[in-house]
């Protein structure tokens, strides 16, 4: 860990996940809507970045989980790279923490915990989707929604192509807004010893 006497208040602390823990929870206090909400970056076969809001759904020891569609066009790219990057954006903090890493799928238990604490609604709606791919109308995937509903019951299984993504990083950045644009920045990464912190020009 590299010394920065200025790393107090808001940035204080030796452990990146506990950090972003206290400011997703003050978050949670303050933001209208959906203060777990990431813009998740992804890759194309080309290299053409992707990006679109997901829930992040937990922050465990040294990761962060979400989940997905694996045919989805972000479960694919995922599949293919291994990586992917996000930033956790709040207007009313005026923060956001950005995060960089490697790339697995969550254990299946997990999985299925997830999966079961859904809404029934939710639970089917995983079934039914084909997620990324083209949809001739809506009344198709409500018709689809229909006969999923009756065929799977109350305790439909999770679908095997649907579970959790945990991103392990290798950076995180910590950002906070400041007076004329002079935002205090720190950036964490990850090297042999641990991590290191280095404070960044706004």
């Amino acid at each position: 860990m590299s010394d920065d006497t200025a790393r107090t208040g808001i940035f204080a602390g030796d452990d990146p996940f506990a950090l972003a823990r206290q400011w997703l929870a003050e978050a949670v206090k303050s933001e209208p809507n959906d203060p777990d909400a990431i813009a998740l970056a992804t890759a194309d076969p080309d290299g053409l970045p992707n990006v679109r809001m997901v829930l992040l759904k937990e922050i465990e020891a040294d990761a962060f989980v979400f989940y997905t569609n694996f045919e989805s066009a972000k479960g694919r790219e995922i599949a293919a790279t291994g990586k992917a990057a996000f930033v956790l954006h709040w207007k009313s903090l005026r923060r956001q923490i950005r995060v960089r890493g490697l790339t697995e799928q969550v254990e299946d238990a997990q999985a299925d915990a997830y999966y079961h604490s859904r809404a029934l609604q939710s639970r089917i709606g995983a079934w039914a989707s084909e997620q990324s791919r083209p949809l001739d109308s809506r009344a198709t995937l409500m018709g689809k929604v229909a006969r999923l509903s009756l065929e799977k019951g109350l305790n439909p299984d999770r679908p095997p192509f649907w579970g959790g993504i945990r991103i392990r990083p290798v950076e995180v950045e910590f950002w906070a807004d400041g007076a004329f644009r002079l935002h205090d920045r720190f950036r964490w990464t990850l090297g042999d010893e641990g991590w290191a912190v280095q404070r960044l020009n706004p």
